[in-house]
């Protein structure tokens, strides 16, 4: 008899090959991505580093404007990790890489989680009160049973 395997490939051997962080400029999402950053360096992983740009409810109203103030916030974290990474060079070498998405944060990561086959996706606690009633980010992917998920706070 044969054993059946639903993936193709095998987690959890050698430790993580790809980790996926969730960024959005929140003081936790920065603490996230160091956390995120310090294991990959530790695993030799690759960092996927991914920003999801909000869609807001009143965006149409507003315009061209959310769509640019989104964009720049994506450019700005952009430049936050290359200055960090170009200050650790030589010391650390991270390999990383930049994903930015439309949407929800949830949907934005987990593709890129799917798309990457991560072994670990890391996001920051949120910071919206409101989200112990309809479930933050966090929950959504740990619910998702998909990847070992690490919150930091």
């Amino acid at each position: 008899m044969t054993e059946q395997h639903s993936h193709q490939f095998e987690r959890g051997t050698d430790g993580p090959k790809v980790i996926v962080v969730g960024v959005d400029g929140s003081d936790s999402s920065l603490r996230a991505a160091a956390y995120a950053g310090g294991m990959a360096r530790r695993q030799g992983a690759l960092l996927a580093v991914v920003y999801v740009q909000p869609v807001l409810a009143g965006g149409a109203a507003l315009g061209a404007s959310v769509a640019e103030t989104t964009d720049e916030i994506a450019e700005e974290l952009v430049a936050q990790i290359r200055e960090a990474t170009e200050r650790v060079k030589g010391i650390f070498d991270i390999r990383w890489e930049f994903h930015t998405f439309r949407g929800d944060p949830y949907s934005g990561l987990r593709q890129t989680a799917d798309e990457l086959k991560a072994d670990a996706v890391v996001v920051g606690a949120s910071e919206q009160a409101g989200h112990r009633f309809v479930g933050s980010v966090a929950v959504r992917l740990v619910k998702a049973g998909r990847w070992p998920v690490t919150v930091v706070p």
